[in-house]
């Protein structure tokens, strides 16, 4: 009766340990489950933006990255800060990745390595409604407002005899304009046509057509082998059709 009391004993402690070798496992991998820390500035909507009453972001690029995420097999965490710091924070390795509306160019390419472009952008000019603006052209000489370290920015140096306002965002150089301390913004297309359906439309137009096509692609750092995972992940979501339902989503169908 005693061999078999301390063979029933001895069985449940044997399960006990196996269950608490599961658990352990269990809790193992999922501490050890791969994290991508993404970057980006959150007040560039339809891009990324906060949630209304939430600190969540939202927006295409979100939507995306996490997308991105899922299908490699990470876990995502978003990093805001300034545009102008996530290059430096991709190069101290404070981030892995940045996903901001960033335009693919050469000065960037020396710096950060870009993924394949995701969408393709432009930059428009929005003016007051009474404003006699009608293209580029007709703001030499007077006041462009824009977003600092854009393209946006870029653009609005090359005017002759302009004054360039250069706000740390859209929206601040958008109320710049409001307020008539600047004549014009030079930004993305469809920041710029995100933010007249929500907030200019009672005082702004655009005008002229769209300036200069940019490509958008997610930086990473020199040499990092994400640039080629996240490539072969984007290639997966277009060929399942998940990227197409994200980009009509947040824009409309694709024309």
């Amino acid at each position: 009766m005693k061999k078999v009391l301390v063979f029933f004993m001895m069985a449940i402690m044997a399960c006990s340990m196996l269950l608490t070798g599961c658990g352990g496992e269990e809790k193992k991998a999922a501490d050890s489950a791969k994290v991508l820390r993404v970057g980006t500035e959150p007040v560039f909507a339809p891009f990324e933006f906060p949630k209304e009453g939430s600190k969540d972001l939202t927006g295409f690029d979100i939507e995306l990255i996490e997308a991105l995420g899922k299908q490699m097999g990470y876990k995502v965490e978003m990093v805001s800060m300034g545009f102008d710091a996530l290059i430096p924070a991709l190069n101290s390795n404070n981030i892995d990745v940045a996903i901001a509306g960033m335009t693919i160019t050469d000065e960037r390419k020396k710096v950060v390595d870009f993924t394949e472009s995701y969408y393709t952008s432009g930059l428009m000019i929005m003016v007051r409604k009474d404003s006699n603006v009608k293209s580029i052209d007709d703001l030499k000489g007077k006041t462009i407002a824009c977003q600092i370290g854009t393209t946006g920015e870029n653009k609005s140096r090359t005017v002759e005899g302009a004054k360039v306002k250069a706000f740390n965002t859209q929206d601040e150089a958008s109320l710049e304009l409001k307020n008539g301390g600047a004549d014009a913004v030079i930004g993305d297309a469809p920041v710029v046509e995100y933010y007249m359906t929500k907030a200019g439309k009672d005082f702004a137009k655009t005008v002229g057509e769209r300036m200069e096509a940019e490509p958008y692609g997610i930086a990473v750092k020199k040499g990092s082998k994400l640039a080629g995972d996240l490539n072969k992940a984007l290639a997966e979501l277009k060929k399942s059709g998940e990227y197409d339902k994200l980009y009509t989503k947040w824009f409309g169908e694709k024309k």
